[in-house]
């Protein structure tokens, strides 16, 4: 899969698994930081769910909240890792 396949598919992920009900993949951009102002405005139970997310849709593993917090930035970041890691295995 390329990033531009990956990235739809990514955000319906984190409507459904967070229950971001009034969002659609559209109105989520790329680049939009999902944690803080200005962003979708996620928490950390967010970030565990998007780290279940990771797993159960992709079968990659975050097991070091340092790195998570280098990868949980945008759409465009966690795209960027599922092609990374998708490919090393």
């Amino acid at each position: 899969m390329t990033k531009e396949e990956i990235k739809p598919e990514l955000k319906k992920h984190i409507i459904k698994y967070l229950n971001l009900l009034d969002l659609t993949p559209e109105t989520i951009k790329d680049d939009q930081p999902l944690f803080g102002e200005g962003g979708l405005g996620l928490d950390s139970i967010d970030s565990i769910e998007l780290i279940v997310l990771l797993e159960r849709e992709y079968g990659i593993k975050i097991t070091d909240p340092k790195e998570g917090r280098k990868i949980l930035i945008d759409v465009n970041t966690i795209a960027d890792y599922i092609i990374q890691h998708k490919s090393a295995k």
